[in-house]
């Protein structure tokens, strides 16, 4: 093979990588988080949301009220609420190993409701069934059962 040959392969190797690495970074943050349109004002939606965490037997350990909490230093911001939502048996399987606790950092699970200028109510959560992939051990197994029912949990806002 010829230098200028392996010059051309090295070019077009390496200017495919960093393509398909820009094409990456601007997927993953949309991967990484689920939003949903919920066509319940602020307040309904955030009542049919607790009323549902607790039919399907989960806990809501904290509800953050960023409106009042940003409030308190002065910044008037739309309504947001961020639920902690938490269910024993589910965090039980991964708090009781080691290696496993390394993903306590992402829990309890969290849920936020607010509003946007464009006076429509939004549903987002972490998009924890594609993140369990990437993880070892009990945890994608864990977190994709927790993922499938705070789904279920979510879509009483969506319907």
């Amino acid at each position: 093979m010829k230098k200028r040959d392996i010059l051309f392969i090295s070019g077009g190797f390496i200017g495919g990588l960093i393509i398909t690495l820009i094409v990456i970074a601007a997927a993953v943050p949309g991967l990484m988080m689920i939003e949903h349109t919920s066509p319940y004002d602020f307040e309904t939606a955030v009542s049919k949301f607790e009323a549902s965490v607790k039919a399907e037997g989960w806990s809501l350990p904290h509800v953050h009220d960023l409106k009042k909490s940003m409030a308190k230093f002065g910044h008037d911001v739309r309504n947001v609420k961020v639920f902690e939502l938490c269910h024993p048996d589910h965090a039980s399987k991964i708090l009781k190993l080691d290696d496993e606790r390394i993903v306590s950092s992402l829990m309890p699970c969290r849920v936020a409701i607010y509003e946007k200028s464009d006076g429509k109510v939004y549903v987002s959560s972490m998009n924890t069934g594609l993140m369990s992939k990437m993880m070892g051990g009990i945890v994608p197994e864990v977190m994709a059962d927790a993922s499938k029912a705070s789904d279920k949990i979510i879509s009483a806002v969506l319907q």
